[in-house]
């Protein structure tokens, strides 16, 4: 399994990507989390360095993830997830919450029940052959993208398979997660993309149903530790400093 390790030293905090990314993505927040604690991130099944391809039900990345707590003595750890790392550090969190101090999801949605991949399908249907870096930077419009796609003989290529996604993502279109939200029990942090395009109004009865803190970031799309990064960091320094519980 890849597995970023990004320094610091003390309580373990375990980053979680989102679908089609990969742990290096998160590089620029882990530099400001490392006087917090010790930074690490997972490539999940399916993404990045991680030769591990199916099952891929989210209790499997969920698995996956108390491994890395374990193996590393982390736990336990602040975990932070975003989309679907998100959904994972919820499952993570409800499974074995002797491994989680505390929980921040970023832009993710318990129900997304009716939604299927063929409404995302034909955009990636559509990429053409990319003959470079600069290429699929004009294609592709996704906050470090060119940590995304790796160049073959043929040109570049995005490093996680599509089927892998596809299967992944169908998953979510089949399941209510709000069983796994009602079975967290930490200290939670819960942040909403203005414009990232979820379901309205389920992130904040997360916030409800559980206790947590809430911030909606109205000008952000998805991935608001990128587009919105001093309002997400603000938000998850004063988290980490007021509501983690010591080591």
């Amino acid at each position: 399994m890849g597995v970023a390790e990004f320094g610091g030293s003390g309580r373990g905090i375990v980053l979680l990507h989102g679908l089609m990314s990969r742990a290096s993505t998160w590089w620029t927040v882990a530099q400001w989390l490392k006087p917090y604690g010790r930074v690490v991130a997972p490539d999940a099944r399916g993404h990045g360095r991680n030769p591990r391809r199916g099952p891929f039900r989210t209790e499997d990345f969920a698995a996956d993830a108390a491994a890395v707590i374990e193996e590393r003595g982390l736990g336990p750890a602040v975990v932070i997830g975003h989309s679907m790392g998100g959904l994972h550090a919820w499952a993570l969190a409800a499974a074995r919450p002797d491994l989680v101090a505390a929980v921040v999801v970023e832009d993710v949605v318990p129900d997304n029940r009716g939604r299927t991949v063929d409404e995302w399908r034909w955009y990636f249907d559509a990429w053409p052959v990319f003959e470079s870096l600069a290429h699929v930077r004009s294609v592709v419009d996704v906050p470090r993208v060119e940590e995304l796609f790796e160049e073959r003989d043929d040109g570049w290529h995005l490093i996680a398979r599509m089927e892998d996604l596809y299967e992944i993502a169908a998953e979510w279109g089949e399941r209510s997660y709000w069983d796994l939200v009602d079975a967290v029990r930490c200290p939670m942090l819960v942040v909403e993309a203005g414009r990232g395009g979820m379901r309205p109004g389920q992130m904040e009865e997360v916030a409800r149903r559980t206790g947590a803190s809430y911030l909606l970031v109205p000008e952000s799309g998805h991935v608001v530790h990128d587009q919105a990064p001093e309002v997400y960091r603000g938000a998850v320094e004063a988290f980490l400093s007021g509501s983690v519980p010591p080591v």
